[in-house]
């Protein structure tokens, strides 16, 4: 008797089993996935994207103004990105949980500062134009730190600036004007990168 009752225990237990897992299995609510979010662009604050916009608009200034070959309109613009620079409101930054972003930033405008400040003291278009170079780098590189995502930006690049030794810098606009040169070779150079983190959101 033993011998007819243990099949037919595992044989019930296994049919109780298929049961559950063919038919109820999907009568359990699905468990919410935890999948971790990446790093949202288009988060900042309001207070951070004005403070990254007025100093964005006098970087553009000072390479208008050396696009023009202008010392006056480049000096004055220098001027407002000290000002800028210094006001940056990097602890409006979001999403920096360990506070790399901001110190990184932090650095990137003490530098902007220092070298507006002494692009505005330079005497001559030429002396400017390579205190330029610097700020245009830490420009491009605090954007890229800050993923600033109001407009798409283009980094540029004239290979004959410098002795041909070639420099970069950022624009807001695809067309060349080229501030190292100025009318003298206004449209030298070529796109070589672009941002735009706009396209993210």
């Amino acid at each position: 008797m033993k011998r007819v009752i243990l099949p037919v225990i595992v044989i019930v237990i296994a049919g109780v089993a298929a049961y559950f897992f063919i038919f109820k299995k999907d009568d359990k609510p699905a468990a919410p996935e935890d999948k971790q979010k990446p790093l949202a662009v288009g988060e900042h604050s309001s207070a951070f994207m004005q403070s990254f916009e007025k100093l964005l608009t006098a970087y553009i200034g000072v390479k208008e103004g050396l696009v023009a070959s202008d010392t006056a309109k480049a000096n004055a613009a220098a001027r407002k990105m000290v000002i800028a620079a210094d006001s940056l409101k990097v602890d409006e930054i979001q999403a920096d949980t360990n506070g790399i972003i901001k110190e990184t930033a932090r650095t990137y405008m003490s530098i902007l500062s220092s070298s507006a400040k002494g692009l505005a003291g330079e005497a001559t278009i030429d002396e400017k134009r390579k205190e330029f170079e610097m700020i245009a780098d830490h420009m491009w590189q605090l954007t890229r730190t800050v993923k600033y995502d109001g407009q798409k930006l283009y980094w540029q690049y004239c290979p004959m600036a410098f002795n041909d030794r070639g420099a970069y810098w950022m624009s807001n606009e695809r067309e060349i004007r080229n501030p190292y040169f100025g009318d003298k070779m206004l449209h030298c150079g070529d796109v070589k990168d672009s941002l735009d983190y706009s396209v993210q959101n």
